[in-house]
């Protein structure tokens, strides 16, 4: 029986794992893979303490670190299949059959992007096609880009290119963009700003790198071809939280409601942080900070448990 199970191999799994390992927890960390969404990322300038680096270089930093660490133990390779309630905590089972006891839970999944489903999408991602504005948009300074999606994240992710994309089509589904007024005003009124309406996107076009879209205008029936650098995808993201459906709590997108002061889940037994909580920003440096804070706390409970006279 472990005191703990960390799943997730990102800045927030990471950083548990860390910090268990230097609490002394008795603690495994279950991961497919390390680094998390960012692992696509061709140059990151927000992890704080390094100007630059890629989202692979930061994915082996990462793993670096934790098997420097003594005193945690790692299963690599395999995806969390099925948490269930068991005698004294949980079972946690992987998709290769593996299955751990455990007294307590920190869900790291994080979340996958939802995607468009059309031809060059895959192909081109990390190569003009992304899907964190906060994270890239200082790399299409002086380019063109589209933003398909035409809710907050869409408005959010022009807003975020205003000091350095030279022109933002902004790519919306609907008759119009929808989001708070605000920001919805900075987008409507923005000079290097065009929206397209009622659009479908079709297809990214590239070589090496992307080098255009086709979208479907319902308005006039035709296809249409945009000349564009980048294509920012932000039509909303799925939390990895099918794991815990039934045990905790959640909101309407499918996130983990906790207690943001100790990341605590409505159970008692499971922590969750990172882009798989209803954290209200999904940011790497955010999830690492928010999973020491929750490891701290579960320290904080093992300690006041073993005091507790049985």
């Amino acid at each position: 029986m472990y005191d703990l199970i960390i799943v997730g191999g990102g800045p927030a799994g990471t950083s548990a794992g860390i910090y268990a390992a230097r609490k002394k927890i008795k603690a495994i960390l279950i991961a497919e893979s390390f680094g998390g969404q960012s692992v696509v990322s061709a140059d990151i300038q927000n992890w704080i303490g390094t100007p630059s680096i890629s989202g692979y270089d930061l994915a082996k930093a990462l793993e670096s670190h934790l098997k420097s660490t003594e005193g945690i133990e790692l299963l690599e390779g395999e995806r969390v299949s099925n948490v269930e309630r068991a005698e004294g905590g949980f079972k946690v089972t992987t998709g290769g059959g593996k299955t751990f006891e455990t007294r307590f839970i920190l869900l790291a999944a994080g979340s996958r992007r939802r995607r468009l489903g059309v031809p060059g999408e895959d192909k081109y991602d990390g190569k003009g096609v992304v899907f964190c504005s906060t994270c890239d948009a200082p790399i299409f300074k002086g380019k063109d880009v589209a933003v398909v999606g035409g809710g907050n994240a869409g408005l959010e992710s022009v807003v975020d290119l205003f000091p350095y994309a030279k022109k933002i089509y902004l790519i919306v589904r609907s008759e119009g963009p929808k989001g708070d007024p605000v920001t919805l005003e900075k987008v409507t009124t923005h000079p290097n700003v065009e929206i397209i309406t009622q659009a479908d996107t079709q297809e990214i076009l590239g070589d090496k790198f992307v080098t255009g879209m086709k979208y479907s205008d319902k308005k006039d029936g035709q296809v249409k071809e945009l000349r564009v650098e980048g294509v920012f995808v932000e039509i909303g993201a799925i939390p990895n939280s099918d794991l815990v459906k039934g045990l905790v709590n959640m909101n309407e997108r499918g996130e983990i409601i906790v207690d943001h002061k100790t990341e605590q889940s409505s159970d008692p037994g499971i922590w969750a942080v990172g882009d798989v909580s209803d954290a209200l920003y999904k940011q790497n440096n955010i999830s690492a900070g928010d999973a020491i804070k929750a490891v701290l706390n579960i320290y904080d409970r093992l300690m006041k448990e073993k005091k507790s006279p049985a």
